[in-house]
């Protein structure tokens, strides 16, 4: 782990280096992590082609009647499976909620898994053919991209490369899909409030539309650049913790529309990579320093640090 360069906007590095040229890729990633908590990833190896279904799939259930989808709501879950309305989700400290509304899929889990009591069940809606088999093969592409960018990370952190193999084994990821709808001109709040995610990592599809945008710690709002069909991938709040804050968990936030494209809804795909919910989330001694001491003494299990969040964002 060497001192990241001093960037100023996020750059663009190609997964595919990371075949040829593990530790090069790690700390060019590693880098990008360091200094935004965010970095733009090419040639990611999810096909194109399962990413324009699972576009139009949710695109499809979007446009459904709300009444169809409020049907598919459960209340008292956070949001956990299936949908959420427009403008539920509010942002920590916000005071506007999201001008946004969302469906959740998680993973599928065996009869009598021991994590059963930490997920919940999927829900599928009838009304859209193929919509259950598209979104499993998304979840698990996006799992295997998932892993291999927290192989570099391991790398990076000066850990073994299959460090985090067991540590999001079965872990309770959540693939979100998202719409915007067109904003007009008197909307109070923005489509997404500055925030931090909750989870390790997450691996968004659909940044391309202009919008998204990181804190940087000069304090300007910094735009995300994403080249067509790249991913943007950012640490959340559980890794953070886990490196002692050597990787941030940056703010985001997604703006409203200039006025020409106020009319055109956005839609995206962020996949929320989650720790198991055993996992303790311990301090890395290797980022541990006398100039950097122990910012969280208290160890705390991934599920509970979820829950606790989920409060604090209004979903429970």
């Amino acid at each position: 782990m060497t001192a990241p360069a001093e960037l100023s906007t996020v750059p663009s590095v190609s997964l595919a280096q990371s075949d040829v040229d593990p530790e090069g890729f790690a700390q060019a990633i590693g880098g990008s992590f360091q200094r935004f908590g965010f970095a733009v990833v090419a040639d990611h190896g999810i096909p194109a082609d399962l990413i324009a279904r699972a576009e139009s799939l949710a695109k499809a259930f979007f446009a459904l009647p709300e009444e169809t989808k409020r049907a598919y709501r459960v209340p008292g879950s956070g949001g956990a499976r299936g949908y959420t309305p427009f403008r539920v989700e509010t942002a920590k400290d916000a005071t506007e909620a999201d001008l946004k509304e969302f469906w959740h899929i998680g993973r599928e889990l065996p009869k009598g898994h021991p994590f059963e009591g930490f997920m919940n069940p999927n829900l599928w809606p009838d009304e859209i053919p193929g919509f259950k088999q598209t979104y499993l093969d998304l979840f698990a592409a996006f799992d295997e991209a998932g892993l291999r960018v927290l192989s570099a990370i391991a790398l990076y952190l000066g850990l073994d490369r299959d460090f985090f193999v067991d540590t999001v084994r079965d872990g309770n990821s959540v693939l979100r899909l998202l719409h915007y709808p067109p904003v007009s001109p008197d909307a109070p709040g923005i489509r997404a409030g500055a925030h931090e995610d909750i989870n390790t990592i997450t691996l968004l599809l659909g940044a391309e539309e202009a919008g998204l945008q990181l804190l940087d710690r000069d304090g300007r709002w910094v735009a995300v650049d994403t080249p067509e069909g790249a991913m943007v991938v950012n640490i959340g709040d559980m890794l953070q913790r886990l490196t002692n804050n050597v990787l941030p968990s940056t703010s985001h936030r997604v703006m409203n529309p200039p006025p020409e494209r106020r009319s055109l809804p956005r839609y995206s795909m962020p996949f929320f990579l989650h720790f198991r919910p055993d996992y303790l989330i311990e301090t890395l001694p290797g980022c541990v320093s006398a100039d950097r001491p122990n910012l969280y003494p208290e160890p705390i299990t991934a599920h509970d640090f979820l829950m606790q969040r989920l409060r604090e964002i209004k979903l429970l």
